[in-house]
């Protein structure tokens, strides 16, 4: 078992469950979502993309873009929260629902990077 290897997998999981942590609950409701679940979600995510730098396979490629995907994603949902929230303003129920909809997008990314995930290591096994 290569310490590498889960150290990889962990941080890639942990990218996921951070973020479906914070899209669960009410879309509408930005009380049903915390802001620092957002930071450590893009935080998890950031580092989760620059282990996939070394990667030069085509699947390695193609989870490098995922992960971009769920950056991307993410920042704009960070942005969208610090942008609606600035000063004494209050998240309305259409402002919640673009911050998390943004990170549900990402969530989806990261599905798709941990599908791949388990299909590269089952190719390893053969």
């Amino acid at each position: 078992m290569s310490t590498e290897r889960v150290l990889f997998a962990f941080v890639i999981v942990l990218a996921l469950t951070l973020n479906v942590g914070f899209v669960a609950g009410d879309i509408a409701d930005i009380a049903h979502h915390n802001v620092y679940e957002l930071f450590a979600a893009l935080a998890v995510s950031l580092i989760a993309t620059v282990m996939k730098f070394g990667d030069r396979s085509a699947l390695g490629s193609t989870m490098l873009a995922t992960s971009l995907v769920a950056d991307l994603q993410l920042i704009a949902a960070a942005a969208a929260w610090g942008f609606y929230g600035q000063g004494d303003a209050v998240l309305t129920a259409h402002h919640g629902a673009t911050v998390v909809s943004l990170a549900i997008g990402a969530a989806v990314a990261n599905v798709v990077s941990v599908v791949l995930l388990l299909i590269e290591t089952t190719n390893l096994r053969r």
